[in-house]
Formats: structure tokens, sequence, C-alpha cells
């Protein structure tokens, strides 16, 4: 299990520059290079031991992990070099939480005075 786990980890680095950083595709004579911001996450365990009455020896195992990824928006090529293009679903979704904090604070700040 150990092994397994660690392999899964040396690996991560190379998984998330190939998914953050998708294929280049052309488009209209245009390169585009999609960026997303991507997370991951592992875990495992291992057992072995005796039950509290000392009868049996007790064992265990398992394992997992998973990962996601938010499209935040693409390179594009143009005459002048490339530029960030936002993507403008997934900035409203990451601005959201944002946006009702600062509003909650607000609304306290301005009732104590």
């Amino acid at each position: 299990m150990t092994n397994l786990i660690e392999r899964l980890t040396g690996s991560v680095p190379s998984w998330g520059a190939r998914l953050a950083y998708g294929e280049k595709t052309t488009l209209d004579g245009y390169d585009i290079l999609p960026v997303a911001i991507v997370a991951f996450g592992f875990g495992g365990g291992e057992g072995s031991g005796e039950d509290p009455d000392g009868a049996t020896r007790g064992e265990g195992s398992g394992g997992g992990g998973g990962g996601y990824t938010i499209p935040i928006g693409a390179y594009i090529g143009g005459p002048r070099g490339p530029v960030f293009r936002p993507n403008p679903v997934a900035l409203i979704v990451a601005a959201a939480p944002l946006v009702t904090a600062t509003g909650f604070a607000l609304s306290r700040l301005l009732r104590s005075s």
C-alpha cells in the first residue's frame, strides 16, 4: 500500500501541469491554450493489531484519492502575442463567496456604527 501511495504522490506534479495547461488547439488561425486550477488529494491506511481481548489478530487496509479542476480561462494567441481570456462562469463562481463575505462584513460594520 505504501509504495502505491508514494508512486501516486510522486506523479501528481506532472498531472497538475498537464491538466492545468491543456493541449494547444488552433481555431480560426488562433492558438488557444486552456488554463485551469487543479487540486489533488490522496490518503491511505493500513492496520494489523490485536483485538482488545487478545483472541484474534486484526487486519486492515484502505486508500482513496480525489481531485478537481476549475477551468478559469485560456491564453489566446493574436497578432500582439498571447492574451489571457477569463472564463466568466468560473469568475462568478469563484467571486460568490468573496462577495457574500464582504457584504456580511459591511452589514455588521454598518449595524455597529
